[in-house]
């Protein structure tokens, strides 16, 4: 694996930690890798009248 740094609100951060304290993900880097395989698989799904309308930036 390759690693990545990044900076994320610390709203995102404490809402990732909780996942990892409820036991939803082992920690934050799976959470996170969780959340972009997410997003490609959504990218990737084959529906031509979604492409180009995600806003992933939200905060």
């Amino acid at each position: 694996m390759e690693r990545v740094t990044l900076r994320i609100p610390k709203q995102q951060i404490d809402e990732v930690e909780q996942l990892v304290e409820t036991g939803e993900f082992p920690n934050r880097s799976e959470a996170i890798r969780s959340a972009v395989r997410e997003m490609i698989n959504e990218q990737n799904d084959g529906r031509p009248e979604r492409a180009g309308k995600r806003n992933w930036a939200k905060v």
